[in-house]
């Protein structure tokens, strides 16, 4: 029943959305319509459930409050108004892209997220290490209500500097009763169309061109660089090490310096920050594009929407869009500073301080602020040894080669938008702006689509003016092959993985923890990265997974070095001051420590015994 509530509320939403892409979107095509639906009613899901939350905590109230707005403007936005005819005619092209990545990364997700299989939870390789924090923030979010949420993975601390409206739009469903897999899968299939959709249309409306834009839709999805020769000769079995070695793919061979991933398989399946960041960025750039470009000044309020809730969402995707922003907004300084001119932009930054300034003031940068690693001076990306253009040479490859000349052919408008990119680059290249070096990748992501469109444009031009088509035809073909082939095998790859994640052991610990303890009841486990009482149940434990709480700028120390100690020596002083509640035995926790369980069955309680697992409560 959970399931069908859920699916009849993301339908609300989805009408929300439908109907402001009507009205925020005049003269709209088909293409657009079905973009911008999926685009606002994303924007509406991260937003208007945690404006909710904010007076009635992270509960059912504050779902329901969210609905009744969504229904609201889903009235609104289907009443008869001017403009909202639908213009234009489908274009082919958008769906031959769009009905194919859909697909794949649909049964990617359906198949890395909690598959059942055995009696246990199995994912995927790229799921394999992301997917249980993921899991732990949307279960603690939904079973203990708090908002601003807590960090469930680490006693004591809150979630600041970390954008979780990413997990909120799956917690929302908990509360309406759907099961885990079917919550976190919902909203990413509906905010999915705008990812891809949104990254088309960007491409259409620089391009002018929808077979251009669908060329570089297909290079930014399943573009690759030059690493697929490391798996070529060699050793026998060197290339089928790619469909069955972890992480040892074209698009992520760490060992030769190969880190520009595939941004489905590693990107948009495992990362949900990323994921639904896109799902607003990408249709607000194209936006953007006919706002900035095309003089389309009535396009700011759709534009305001998505950026809204975008710094709670994925801050980078943010950050992108504010650099781009920049750099036309001096375009327009150049052209046409009348206030007529002016004033959209005035407005549309306006609006967006308002929703942007309590989340930065209150949530990004206090963590960026009190955490550690954050901000730092740093050249060269997640390069570590190959000359600076070598390095991009063999991650990016084709496009890489061509972006200079696509630069110089495009036109003076496409070569403004890039050069919102290139800020980002020059940006990302300098100053990290998370733990992780690596992470930085969020943005150049940003710029790496603008590049594919130049190169798009140019390729397409290419071709036409050869007088010999069939030549140009031969000649496209193998830039395309050499530009694909790489991503092509990381996809390959990643739908044959499987990992078993949770066993069923762990599963019947975690429902037992869920329906029988508090929900604000803290548990002592190890610091395993898979940690069943957390991501399934949504409990918070003392101190979890260093891998996740490193990258996040958070001090574990004390919480580690007294997970180790009540472990190894443990007392009832001990776990009194630090309040835990349960102990967890399994598997993880007998190998991590030299563990004294006698001292717990001598001195707790033996809640609850199933295969691996024992969990005790303290007296």
């Amino acid at each position: 029943m959970g399931n069908v509530l859920s699916l009849v509320y993301m339908g609300i939403f989805l009408a929300a959305g439908a109907g402001l892409a009507r009205r925020l979107v005049p003269h709209s095509d088909l293409q657009e319509r079905v973009v911008f639906a999926s685009a606002f009613a994303t924007a509406l899901l991260a937003g208007l459930p945690a404006l909710a939350a904010l007076v009635f905590d992270f509960t059912l109230p504050a779902a329901l409050t969210a609905l009744a707005a969504a229904a609201g403007l889903a009235v609104w936005g289907w009443l008869p108004a001017a403009g909202t005819a639908m213009g234009g005619k489908p274009e082919r092209g958008f769906w031959l892209c769009l009905l194919p990545a859909l697909a794949l990364t649909f049964w990617l997700l359906f198949t890395h997220t909690l598959y059942l299989k055995d009696g246990a939870y199995w994912c995927g390789q790229s799921t394999y290490g992301d997917l249980p924090m993921h899991l732990a923030l949307i279960q603690a979010l939904a079973q203990q209500g708090d908002f601003p949420p807590g960090f469930s993975l680490l006693a004591g601390q809150t979630v600041a500097g970390y954008h979780y409206l990413g997990e909120s739009v799956s917690s929302v469903f908990l509360l309406l009763g759907a099961g885990l897999k079917f919550a976190c899968l919902l909203p990413q299939f509906t905010a999915l169309p705008a990812v891809f959709g949104g990254a088309w249309l960007l491409a259409r409306r620089l391009l002018k061109s929808a077979g251009a834009a669908s060329l570089a839709f297909w290079l930014f999805f399943l573009g690759s660089g030059f690493g697929f020769v490391y798996f070529l000769g060699g050793e026998k079995g060197n290339f089928s090490r790619i469909f069955t070695a972890f992480y040892e793919t074209p698009t992520n061979y760490v060992q030769e310096n190969i880190r520009w991933v595939n941004p489905i398989v590693d990107m948009l399946v495992p990362q949900r920050a990323t994921l639904f960041g896109w799902a607003l960025l990408f249709p607000a750039l194209a936006l953007l594009a006919a706002f900035a470009l095309e003089g389309r000044r009535e396009l700011w309020p759709g534009l305001a929407l998505l950026a809204a809730p975008l710094p709670l969402t994925q801050t980078h995707a943010a950050l992108a869009l504010v650099l781009i922003c920049g750099v036309l907004f001096f375009r327009q300084l150049l052209t046409d500073r009348s206030r007529a001119a002016l004033a959209p932009w005035l407005v549309f930054a306006a609006v967006c301080a308002v929703f942007w300034l309590p989340q930065m003031l209150g949530e990004i940068l206090p963590g960026v602020q009190g955490g550690e690693r954050f901000l730092r001076l740093s050249f060269n990306w997640a390069n570590e040894g190959d000359n600076y253009f070598w390095f991009y040479i063999k991650n990016i490859g084709v496009v890489y080669l061509l972006l200079i000349p696509a630069f110089i052919a495009a036109d003076k408008a496409l070569r403004w938008f890039y050069g919102g990119g290139l800020v980002i680059l020059l940006l990302s290249e300098f100053v990290v702006f998370q733990p992780n070096n690596y992470d930085n990748n969020k943005l150049l992501f940003v710029w790496h689509l603008l590049g594919c469109i130049l190169v798009a444009g140019l390729l397409c031009r290419l071709v036409k003016k050869l007088p010999q088509k069939a030549a140009g035809a031969v000649l496209a073909g193998m830039l395309v092959f050499l530009a694909t082939f790489g991503s092509v095998l990381t996809v390959g790859r990643e739908l044959v993985s499987e990992y078993q994640q949770f066993s069923a052991d762990a599963i019947a610990a975690a429902d037992w923890a869920k329906e029988e303890t508090d929900p604000h009841a803290l548990f002592l486990t190890g610091t395993q990265h898979i940690n069943a009482v957390a991501s399934l149940a949504g409990r918070t434990v003392l101190c979890g997974s260093p891998s996740y709480l490193y990258y996040h700028g958070l001090d574990y120390a004390d919480q580690q070095a007294a997970a180790k100690a009540m472990y190894e020596t443990p007392s009832a002083d001990l776990l009194e001051e630090w309040g835990v509640d349960y102990v967890v035995f399994s598997g993880f926790e007998r190998s991590e420590f030299a563990a004294d369980e006698k001292w717990y069955l001598q001195n707790c309680t033996l809640a609850f015994s199933h295969g691996d697992y024992a969990i005790y409560q303290m007296e």
